[in-house]
């Protein structure tokens, strides 16, 4: 599971574009927030998959596509990212995915 979560970005081109979903960015943030504002990308995955009804242990590999997409996408607009709260703890390229603490108050 691993390995795939670090190939995010060398899907196959053949595959469609994945699109920024606001739904999932919306799920990613409530999950930061049931995490205490931070926590590592695998498991803000398995939190979103397990509130759209998939089983953590079997998480299917477009879902997991979709989200890390979705959140990079996101982060990287500086507007959306303001919006969402959303950050990096420990600067870009890291796997653990934050909310700013004010964020995690609202």
């Amino acid at each position: 599971m691993q390995n795939q979560l670090d190939l995010a970005h060398d899907a196959p081109a053949q595959r469609k574009a994945i699109r920024v979903k606001t739904t999932l960015c919306r799920r990613v943030r409530e999950a930061l927030v049931s995490l205490g504002g931070e926590a590592h990308r695998s498991i803000v995955i398995e939190q979103v998959a397990r509130t759209l009804g998939h089983n953590a242990h079997q998480i299917p590999e477009e879902l997991q596509l979709q989200v890390i997409v979705s959140f990079e996408k996101t982060w990287a607009d500086e507007r959306k990212r303001a919006a969402y709260g959303f950050h990096l703890p420990f600067g870009e390229g890291s796997h653990r995915w934050g909310i700013i603490a004010e964020q995690v108050a609202l």
